[in-house]
Parts: C-alpha cells; sequence; structure tokens
C-alpha cells in the first residue's frame, strides 16, 4: 500500500512539474524533486528515469549532491516570483492576501538566492 501511495504522489508531481515547463508561474523543479524522492520509495524504475533524463536529471542530480540551483533557474523563479506579485497589485487584491503573498514571495525568494550554483 505504501508503494501505491508513493508512486502516485511521483506520478502527480511529476505530471504537475511537466506542465509547469510549459505553463508560466508553475515551477517546474520542486515538483521533480519531490517525484524523484517519492519513486526511490516506490519505483526505482521510474526514479532511475529520471536522473537519467537529458533535461529533468541534471537538476535533481545538483540539488541532491550539492543542494544547489542554477543561475537560470533562479533568475526564472525570482523573476517569476515578481511577476505573480504583480499580478496580484493589478488584480487589486486585499491588502491582507497582499501582504501575505508578498511575504511567502519573499520568504521563497530568500530561500532559491541563498543556494549555491
Amino acid at each position: 500500500m505504501r508503494k501505491l501511495a508513493y508512486n502516485t504522489l511521483g506520478w502527480a508531481v511529476l505530471i504537475l512539474g511537466i506542465i509547469g515547463v510549459v505553463l508560466p508561474g508553475l515551477p517546474t523543479t520542486p515538483f521533480l524533486l519531490v517525484a524523484a524522492f517519492a519513486f526511490s520509495r516506490g519505483s526505482p524504475r521510474m526514479r532511475a528515469w529520471l536522473i537519467d533524463h537529458a533535461r529533468f536529471g541534471p537538476m535533481i542530480a545538483d540539488w541532491e549532491e550539492r543542494g544547489a540551483i542554477s543561475r537560470r533557474a533562479k533568475v526564472l523563479a525570482v523573476t517569476l516570483m515578481a511577476v505573480v506579485f504583480g499580478l496580484g497589485l493589478a488584480l487589486a487584491l486585499p491588502v491582507w492576501a497582499l501582504t501575505l503573498q508578498g511575504l511567502c514571495l519573499v520568504g521563497a525568494a530568500t530561500f532559491v538566492v541563498s543556494r549555491p550554483e
């Protein structure tokens, strides 16, 4: 039953990660990291596929080996966070929502920027 739960989680976040490749604002890397973790517990074959994937593998390997995020990914992540906050401003969200969103985005951006490259 545990394997099924990990595989279900792995597939769900992998699909979200793939959608994130083409949909601005939806992060790819965190979903792929969770998928790699879930598949390590549920499907070693799928984990191996992710690690060996030409596009996804290097991101996962960098994170697992050094906790690193590429400069390109950092710039993209922080830029999209700013765009999302700008969208909240443009939609005239309530002050409490903008404050909460801003705090979460600043926290996330700080974490992303503080990782090694």
